[in-house]
């Protein structure tokens, strides 16, 4: 993981460059949702961390192109691309760390992260738990860039931020629930106890069904704001209370 690291420090540094007109850069040409999809390599908790870093490019990427910069956001897109089809992250270094992953991975499902259709039918499905429940509890790096689902099973989004220590006590999770799951206008706030977790901690599930996910407000301004009106959050966090 080490040298991934040094591999997205060195891709976002080789994106300063030139800055003339460009055609403009297609985001989407990565595929970078797809091939976390489809891709065994980027499946299970394991490997949660290296789709993070894949993100984070993205995420790169899409700030250049709002800077105009559509060349830089095409190199890094290149940088993307050859992460994608390259080896496993893992082969890129070697630590204690890595090696731990590597022994955490054999042990647990193998799970396809962000598939549109999940696993809770199957027979042998373990209950979910609620996260107030967990013992131990949960940290903030196993929650973001988790992927979260409806309560009928279906892939909606990743939580991308967490708020905690509100006056009223109530803390939530930021969940990029559009598009590339990219923070900005299509997030959902979701209170966070209202959340339940798979027992391997790798998917987080809402009480609601997708199809009422259009009921759900939008973040009204990406300053948190929202935070100060206890008004908007009442009405939101009411959507998801169906216990």
């Amino acid at each position: 993981m080490k040298m991934f690291k040094t591999l997205l420090i060195a891709a976002v540094i080789g994106t300063i460059g030139a800055t003339q007109a460009a055609a403009e850069c297609e985001i989407a040409d990565a595929r970078l949702e797809e091939a976390i999809q489809q891709n065994p390599r980027f499946r299970g908790p394991a490997n949660s961390q290296s789709v993070r870093d894949l993100r984070s490019l993205r995420d790169a990427a899409l700030t250049l192109r709002s800077y105009g910069r559509h060349e830089d956001c095409e190199r890094l897109l290149a940088n993307i691309r050859e992460l994608i089809a390259g080896p496993p992250m893992g082969s890129l270094g070697d630590n204690d760390e890595e090696e731990a992953d590597k022994q955490i991975a054999a042990t647990e499902p193998k799970i396809r992260r962000g598939a549109s259709s999940g696993n809770r039918s199957k027979k042998d499905a373990k209950p979910l738990i609620r996260i107030d429940e967990l013992t131990p509890g949960l940290r903030t790096d196993e929650m973001i860039g988790a992927e979260v689902r409806s309560s009928d099973d279906k892939i909606v989004g990743e939580v991308r931020n967490i708020v905690f220590g509100t006056k009223d006590g109530r803390d939530y999770a930021i969940i990029a629930s559009g598009g590339f799951f990219t923070t900005g206008k299509d997030s959902i706030v979701v209170p966070i106890r209202f959340l339940k977790v798979t027992q391997d901690r790798s998917s987080f599930f809402l009480p609601i069904v997708k199809d009422v996910m259009k009921t759900v407000p939008v973040m009204p301004d990406q300053d948190y704001k929202w935070l100060a009106d206890p008004a908007w959050r009442a009405r939101n966090d009411a959507l998801f209370d169906k216990r």
